[in-house]
């Protein structure tokens, strides 16, 4: 048994209200290595709050796996005993989260407009999606494709240059409302495409012959609410009835064998899988537009983090999928591309067999409504920062996954059914 104690730099002025009720708590790193140490686990998540960062949730603990999770400051004596008295191995990853919530922001002074390698509020991204489209009118349109549970309108960008009979790309970010990295990727890929065209062969290729679809932020409602309330929030912001707990895990919420693994019909549960498939307006929203546009859509690709992963289908069954040796063979090439840039070690594979079983998912379902190319990515990092990974780290993150997506892209052009 060892402790390792990770310092995430000194304490900066807060970013936001909110920092200071994470004053103290931990975040713990353990390896299990039987089903016992399992017990152990699964009897501390029912004695007491803990936010589990991977896997989801405790029902997915399993032996030989590795399970960070955040406890509040006056359990982590009680968990750091309970752990020891066990022979359970652990490290500390993250040793007060409030220092490393204010080190996520770097120390220049926070700018009032949008800046692609600064995490940005949602009224800072809903007035860029404006302004990059009128910006760039023969490559950007916007459009909304329904609201949130709070009544926000969500925006969709559409790249590309206008042409007839082209098939899309369906890309989205912002699933899981603390995974920041997620919506600066999307705004970097529009970024770049707008850059570039014209300049960078493969990207004016691209966009010459393909349309893509962007969400930069599916869960608005939530990502607001950790800027506004609570940082490490996960689920939609919707009511459910019966219960006083807020909120659905949208990607559990698909018709992708829905609620039948690795998801929760227990509304308090952060991998709560909604009343029903596509209960969430945000969810339904996607799935309609989807369904509305699968003659020309050929590929979906979604943005998560972290964990530095490269996944396909399936996540709710063991199965493979029919083309599972392609897929396979994509995302090997995507990962290699991804790592010529800073050498960053992504795995890849089908969901439930590289990381956990879970259903519900959107890029099943996408799957399943014959878009054949279906990816999740889980950007950095492996959970040294965790969900908090420093805006200093914005910009090779979103340079070296670019490279990953403009390899599938081509490949999609190149295999287009």
């Amino acid at each position: 048994m060892w402790a390792f104690l990770v310092l995430l730099g000194a304490a900066a002025v807060s970013a936001y209200p909110n920092n200071l009720a994470f004053d103290g708590h931990m975040v713990f790193r353990v390896i299990l290595q039987n089903e016992g140490q399992v017990e152990i686990i699964n009897s501390l998540a029912s004695k007491m709050q803990v936010d589990f960062w991977q896997p989801d949730y405790v029902t997915l603990v399993k032996p030989k796996m590795q399970v960070d999770f955040r406890v509040e400051a006056d359990k982590v004596f009680e968990v750091e005993h309970l752990l020891k008295e066990n022979k359970v191995e652990y490290r500390v990853l993250i040793n007060n989260l409030k220092t490393a919530l204010d080190a996520q922001f770097d120390s220049k002074a926070r700018s009032t407009s949008h800046s692609y390698e600064k995490y940005n509020t949602w009224e800072k991204i809903a007035a860029w999606t404006e302004d990059i489209t009128v910006q760039n009118p023969d490559l950007v349109s916007r459009s909304v494709i329904g609201e949130t549970y709070e009544g926000r309108p969500m925006y969709l960008l559409k790249l590309g240059k206008s042409g007839t009979n082209k098939k899309a790309i369906f890309m989205d970010c912002g699933f899981h409302a603390r995974e920041w990295i997620s919506p600066a990727f999307c705004q970097w890929f529009v970024k770049e495409a707008v850059e570039t065209y014209g300049k960078d062969n493969v990207m004016t290729r691209l966009l010459n012959n393909l349309d893509f679809y962007v969400l930069p932020v599916l869960n608005i409602d939530g990502y607001i609410y950790t800027w506004t309330n609570d940082r490490m929030w996960r689920k939609t912001r919707s009511k459910n009835s019966g219960s006083f707990c807020i909120g659905t895990d949208p990607n559990r919420n698909f018709d992708a064998g829905w609620c039948s693994i690795g998801a929760s019909r227990r509304p308090c549960d952060s991998t709560y899988c909604g009343s029903a498939p596509e209960s969430e307006k945000e969810t339904k929203a996607l799935a309609d537009f989807i369904r509305e546009h699968l003659s020309t859509i050929k590929a979906y690709l979604t943005i998560h983090s972290y964990s530095q992963l490269l996944l396909f289908p399936y996540s709710y069954t063991y199965k493979y999928p029919e083309n599972y040796e392609e897929l396979n063979s994509i995302a090997s090439a995507a990962a290699k591309q991804l790592a010529t840039l800073y050498n960053t070690e992504y795995t890849y594979g089908p969901g439930a067999t590289t990381i956990y079983p879970a259903a519900g998912g959107s890029d099943d379902w996408a799957y399943d409504q014959g878009i054949k190319y279906s990816f999740t990515f889980e950007l950095r990092d492996t959970g040294y920062y965790g969900f908090l990974l420093p805006e200093s780290q914005i910009k090779p993150t979103c340079e070296e996954t670019l490279l990953a997506v403009k390899y599938i892209a081509n490949y999609v052009l190149d295999h287009l059914y």
